[in-house]
């Protein structure tokens, strides 16, 4: 088959300016169809948006010059907002025949329900496995749902409302345009078949943005059964409440089957015919019966572009949905702001970045009453208002905190803080808490893409050492005044005391003693005078990068070190002598103070979820926006990222008045 001619378009939807239609021809531009303007050729394409009314240009060039004609239409995942609210699409359908929502003809998409054998184990896995993804994330065509926002008591019947003039409307019949009616019909159709039923009426997205009207108002809920449903609540919850669903050709039937409905239809929307939906006109052409998974490989998986933003590349669905899920858990989190209380000048712009997206940040010295408090670590909590603590995460950059290092990844905290036994986390609760779908093969991926990268906290450089030969315990020392020592080392509180008690129990072990990065550089206490650690220890490794020392080790022992973390992820076996995060879980020998409320269980996998995936933010440096964490990972490991030269001034400032604290802090 010949490669497709060049793409030709006639209109500002492909040409102009603005970020949706830079972010179009960067799609197809990846697809190898870059937009040219220009009069075609004969054995060129001619680009069109499905149906609209600037379609029509595109048809008449494609007309008179012969070339062929490729509409183009959002996927059916776009974004966390709509498109009218200025936000560019996720993904694109391109196709050759015809359209998914005009019946009237076979589209790509149709073809391919009909004719492909979807029979493919692999794809149906992914393909299940994509649809209990969005249901559990609340991930819809359009994202920004209102986590606080609850859906009507349940047992209803749902009908789903569209916007007027929408295409699937004007072009969604076999021989034109759906009679409007049909809304009303509808609605008269719920109430005969679901007699005394409360009716909830869901209007769409767009006409609760202002941006288009729907078909139904405030007059059609003048009966007490009757309801609009207005507000931003989750489709997924709302599918969850109800009896039944009605829809003329929306999307959310769609989802609907997704959920496990059989949604009674009354338009001819490309989900309709394949024994999925309710009729009540059948289509000429269908006749195949699917199964959901099927529906969903094709429609989801087989025929869309998908593109990732901070990559700048095509990419399956899954990176699709898993950069969507980072952005749209940033907007649920961050939409209503913040204060940030006593935060030093150099945190300030990456705290904007991570948590100001949609609503600038107030920094702040006073509690703020109306808004949540952003605290740093252990800061004191304030008497009014509530906080949510944060710190950085283990995954966290090229370079130390302490030299002002900006991190990759931070961790907000309304429960508590992770290295904080005494009080309960929402680290903890999400390693009790089973995992969501996928998780851990996710978890599983990104263990092996952090160790065969030789990936740890900070990414520090340096050369393997030539280590004595024997069991090797490694004994990494810690920053002494660190809050993790403070609130969770038990009776062993200092790095002389760890290293005294790994030789007292381990005397004929090769005990390697590596003092911690920050105590190195001089920055922060914790110094063992080297005649005296060589007391305890057979070798000092100092300045190595943890990755490179830890496969070359038997086992680590420590207090609360975040390198036991690393040591987990390369299944070295761990002894604590304190109690950090990630002990008491099974998955370490525990000498130290364990919670008794760390009764859970997790695998491995299930607690890497909890500790990399689920609990930190990722911001990505280069395209200034919040990224799944395997997007930061591939920062840390292929770069570049941005150079900070004003903080590396301030980190050597910092450190020569290390002894002055009151003058940086």
């Amino acid at each position: 088959m010949s490669a497709p001619g060049p793409l030709h378009a006639f209109s500002g939807g492909f040409l102009g300016p603005g970020q949706k239609a830079r972010r179009i021809r960067r799609i197809l531009a990846l697809a190898d169809q870059p937009v040219r303007t220009g009069w075609p050729r004969a054995d060129g394409q001619v680009i069109a948006w499905g149906h609209s009314p600037r379609a029509a240009r595109a048809e008449y060039v494609a007309r008179r010059s012969g070339a062929a004609l490729v509409r183009a239409e959002d996927a059916f995942l776009r974004s966390l907002f709509p498109g009218r609210a200025g936000e560019p699409t996720l993904g694109l359908l391109l196709d050759r025949t015809g359209i998914h929502f005009n019946p009237a003809r076979p589209s790509d998409l149709e073809t391919l329900l009909a004719t492909h054998p979807l029979d493919d184990h692999a794809l149906l896995d992914r393909a299940r496995l994509g649809m209990a993804r969005m249901k559990h994330a609340g991930l819809s065509k359009y994202s920004a749902h209102d986590p606080d926002c609850p859906p009507p008591p349940p047992g209803y019947v749902l009908i789903v409302d569209q916007v007027k003039g929408d295409a699937s409307l004007t072009h969604g019949g076999l021989d034109g345009p759906l009679p409007p009616h049909l809304f009303r019909e509808m609605l008269v159709q719920a109430q005969l078949d679901w007699p005394g039923a409360r009716i909830v009426i869901r209007t769409h997205p767009e006409t609760t943005g202002g941006h288009r009207q729907g078909h139904f108002t405030a007059q059609d809920a003048d009966a007490p059964h009757i309801t609009l449903c207005d507000t931003p609540v989750s489709p997924w919850d709302l599918l969850e409440g109800a009896l039944a669903v009605y829809t003329v050709s929306s999307q959310l039937g769609f989802e609907a089957i997704l959920a496990g409905h059989k949604p009674r239809v009354f338009g001819l929307p490309f989900y309709a015919g394949w024994d999925l939906t309710q009729d009540t006109t059948p289509h000429p052409r269908r006749g195949r019966r699917l199964t959901r998974a099927q529906l969903f490989a094709a429609a989801m998986l087989l025929y869309p572009l998908w593109y990732d933003p901070c990559g700048d590349r095509l990419c399956p669905f899954e990176d699709a949905l898993d950069h969507l899920e980072a952005r749209t858990r940033a907007w649920r989190e961050d939409r209503h702001g913040y204060t940030a209380l006593d935060m030093r000048l150099w945190k300030r712009p990456h705290l904007q970045a991570f948590f100001g997206q949609w609503k600038r940040l107030r920094f702040a010295r006073a509690p703020d009453p109306d808004r949540p408090n952003l605290i740093w670590g252990a800061a004191p909590t304030p008497a009014t208002g509530r906080s949510i603590r944060i710190e950085d995460g283990f995954l966290r950059s090229r370079g130390l905190g302490a030299e002002l290092t900006p991190p990759l990844s931070l961790v907000a905290d309304d429960t508590g803080l992770y290295y904080d036994p005494a009080h309960p986390s929402r680290l903890e609760a999400l390693i009790a808490t089973p995992p969501p779908p996928g998780a851990t093969a996710r978890a599983e991926a990104l263990i092996t893409r952090i160790v065969d990268a030789g990936i740890s906290k900070y990414n520090l450089a340096g050369s393997p050492p030539d280590l004595p030969t024997g069991h090797r315990i490694l004994v990494p020392g810690q920053v002494e005044d660190d809050a993790s020592i403070r609130l969770g080392a038990g009776d062993n509180r200092t790095n002389l005391a760890l290293l005294q008690e790994t030789r007292r129990q381990n005397p004929d072990a090769v005990i390697l003693y590596k003092p911690h990065p920050d105590v190195e550089a001089g920055l922060r206490p914790g110094a063992i005078p080297p005649d005296l650690a060589r007391a305890h220890a057979d070798h000092i490794v100092g300045r190595t990068n943890p990755a490179q020392l830890l496969p070359m080790v038997d086992e680590v022992w420590t207090i609360t070190s975040t390198l036991g973390f690393e040591a987990l992820l390369r299944d070295i076996p761990v002894t604590t002598l304190g109690a950090p995060f990630y002990a008491g879980w099974g998955l370490t020998r525990d000498l130290g103070p364990i919670p008794e409320r760390r009764t859970a269980r997790p695998t491995r996998a299930e607690f890497i979820h909890a500790a990399l995936i689920a609990y930190p933010r990722y911001h990505d440096p280069l395209t200034n926006c919040p990224c799944p964490p395997e997007v930061a990972l591939e920062r840390l490991i292929t770069g570049p990222l941005p150079r900070k030269p004003a903080l590396r001034a301030l980190a050597k400032l910092q450190g020569l008045l290390s002894s002055q604290t009151w003058l940086w802090r």
